[in-house]
């Protein structure tokens, strides 16, 4: 069991360290949120309240961040990889290097976004760390997450763990959290994804 735990975080450094080096493309691939996109993050934007705080898991470029600020939410920007967020202060948008699996979130928070980002959390950690996102929420805050849709695994340079519809909604309500809503989309690599808009429970 050990020794599983060990392999795990050890494939969680090896994506983060992936991404150091992939970030300066990563920035000039990754758009803008588009409008399926924008209307999620108005609604955790209308969940948080004008003045709320959210905290966004995963910022990479920031770009989703930038949406947020816009309709008046303070962003606690973070991610595990260096690199983003070097590049996001470069252009004055500071934030914070944060591991979801061993760092604490801090909080409470009015909302919790975590886009294309939890689907590199090793299966044996997930439920730990929704339950994490969920203590980290004030009663009723909003937590927005995409997932991969299916039941695999790759490994590699940068591990994805991917989660059929059904099973992953189920561990959202065991940490504690509703779902609002869940939409399907396709990303540009063909891949299914799942959006779930979640609340906490009060």
């Amino acid at each position: 069991m050990i020794n599983a735990v060990h392999d795990s975080l050890a494939e969680n450094r090896r994506t983060i360290e992936s991404y150091e080096g992939y970030a300066d493309r990563y920035v000039q691939i990754r758009r803008n949120p588009d409008d399926k996109e924008q209307a999620a993050l108005r609604q955790v934007a209308s969940i948080a309240g004008l003045g709320g705080h959210v905290l966004e898991i995963g910022s990479g470029p920031g770009y989703d961040a930038d949406f947020l600020e816009t309709l008046g939410v303070k962003v606690r920007r973070t991610d595990a990889t260096q690199r983003f967020l070097d590049l996001q202060a470069a252009r004055g948008k500071p934030g914070d290097r944060l591991d979801v699996i061993t760092d604490p979130l801090g909080g409470p928070y009015d909302a919790v976004v975590a886009q294309y980002v939890l689907f590199h959390i090793p299966r044996d950690h997930i439920d730990r760390v929704l339950a994490k996102i969920a203590g980290a929420l004030r009663p009723r805050g909003a937590f927005l997450v995409s997932m991969r849709e299916g039941d695999h695994e790759t490994g590699g340079d940068y591990h994805e763990v991917y989660w059929r519809r059904n099973d992953f909604a189920a561990r959202l309500k065991a940490a504690g959290l509703i779902t609002l809503w869940d939409d399907v989309s396709l990303g540009s690599d063909d891949v299914t994804w799942n959006t779930f808009l979640t609340r906490r429970m009060a």
